[in-house]
């Protein structure tokens, strides 16, 4: 796998273990400095990724994760062994026994993030989208997490991930399962609770599946053999409450930023009519469509039905994260958007009304059950209001009735 530059380790080790394996493996160019000269170093070769080694300073270290942060495209930071708390910036890594082989895993899980960041600002200079925007912020603030367990770690697990993400909450590997299904996470934390067998099954079960093979898998009880599984960003984390979090929030943080490369980059391959913020039609392109969808149900006389989905929250990172199952519930026939107002229509094609509002409700107890909500394993609350085409109708006069209804149901 060819870099488009070398990978810069920082160590005051003349010769780490782990720089020696790489070495030896000829797959990436190495850059090896110590911490005095590290500043210059990354000014001067650019480096795709940097890794640090061995003993550091915590100052030294969040001003280097600084540095590197401000590098386009996204250049991973990785320090191995760390100890102490860790900057969101810094990927941890715990070495074990063939420390290379998982290591150089790792290294290129990272490296695809950086690839897909330098495609998307490849293409984002070629289109021609004079009002498309990369979301801004954290990607953490804008991501959600799994948290897998029964124990009695489980409800501070929950409180101190929930303060920084969104949770949803799984007291049995089943319902585990049943959540992957459903909805999109950016890591999954399994607590205690569980017999190393059954977490072996789990473990097994992701590393198979491609969908969640590069998620970050933070396992807080008992050890696991790292090496048995296909899953690059599986670690082991043990200690205080704060320390795992610290080292946990990195690496969920880069499959969040991940994620929100691989919607910017679906909205551009679509023009620029999908919101990068939750794969939904932005709302102009949804209004276009759903005008064009009542011409052609009234010409056709087909069924059409619209529903608005009403959040009981007013947290932008509940309502983004609802949109976003929303995404994967609808079929490719209908469309939907989120509102400025934290609502959610969506267009059911060649549906009557009747079934529109059995497909409601189903849809609205996967948004209660699965769904970020406000607190941390709380229930995302939603009413539903379905109304179907009619006669003389246009995109106004729908949105208009189903307002009407969302209020006499409120009241």
């Amino acid at each position: 796998m060819s870099q488009p530059g070398p990978v810069v380790v920082i160590a005051d080790d003349e010769h780490p273990a782990l720089t020696r394996d790489l070495t030896e493996s000829r797959l990436f160019p190495l850059v090896e400095t110590s911490w005095s000269d590290a500043a210059e170093a990354v000014s001067r070769v650019r480096p795709s990724c940097v890794i640090v080694c061995g003993p550091y300073d915590r100052i030294a270290l969040q001003t280097l994760s600084t540095t590197v942060a401000s590098l386009q495209p996204y250049v991973p930071l990785i320090a191995v062994d760390p100890a102490g708390d860790l900057p969101l910036e810094a990927l941890p890594f715990r070495s074990e026994r063939n420390i290379a082989g998982r290591f150089k895993a790792r290294l290129n899980a990272a490296l695809r993030v950086r690839t897909l960041h330098a495609t998307v600002l490849r293409r984002l200079q070629s289109a021609q989208l004079s009002r498309f925007q990369l979301p801004e912020g954290d990607p953490l603030s804008d991501s959600t997490v799994l948290l897998v367990g029964r124990g009695g770690s489980f409800p501070a697990l929950s409180v101190a991930l929930g303060e920084r993400m969104g949770i949803v909450g799984a007291l049995s590997i089943e319902a585990a399962a049943s959540h992957l299904n459903t909805r999109a996470v950016d890591g999954i934390v399994i607590g205690d609770g569980f017999s190393p067998r059954v977490i072996d099954a789990f473990l097994m079960v992701l590393s198979e599946d491609a969908r969640f093979r590069n998620l970050p898998v933070i396992q807080t009880a008992g050890s696991v053999a790292h090496v048995k599984y296909d899953l690059p960003n599986l670690e082991s984390v043990h200690g205080p409450l704060e320390s795992l979090v610290s080292h946990a929030l990195p690496l969920i943080r880069q499959s969040a930023l991940e994620a929100r490369l691989n919607r910017a980059l679906q909205s551009l391959d679509a023009g620029g009519i999908l919101d990068p913020r939750t794969g939904l039609l932005t709302q102009a392109a949804f209004l276009r469509d759903l005008a064009d969808a009542i011409d052609h149900a009234l010409a056709d006389s087909s069924g059409l039905s619209v529903a608005l989905f009403t959040l009981a929250t007013q947290s932008d990172r509940s309502r983004f994260d609802a949109a976003r199952i929303m995404g994967r519930l609808t079929r490719r026939m209908d469309f939907a958007t989120l509102r400025d107002d934290g609502s959610i229509i969506v267009v059911f094609s060649g549906t009557d009304v009747r079934d529109a509002r059995m497909i409601g409700r189903r849809i609205s107890s996967v948004l209660r059950q699965t769904g970020v909500s406000d607190k941390p394993n709380g229930k995302l609350s939603n009413d539903v209001a379905i109304t179907s085409v009619l006669p003389g109708d246009d995109s106004s006069t729908i949105i208009s009735r189903l307002r009407q209804q969302d209020q006499r149901a409120a009241s």
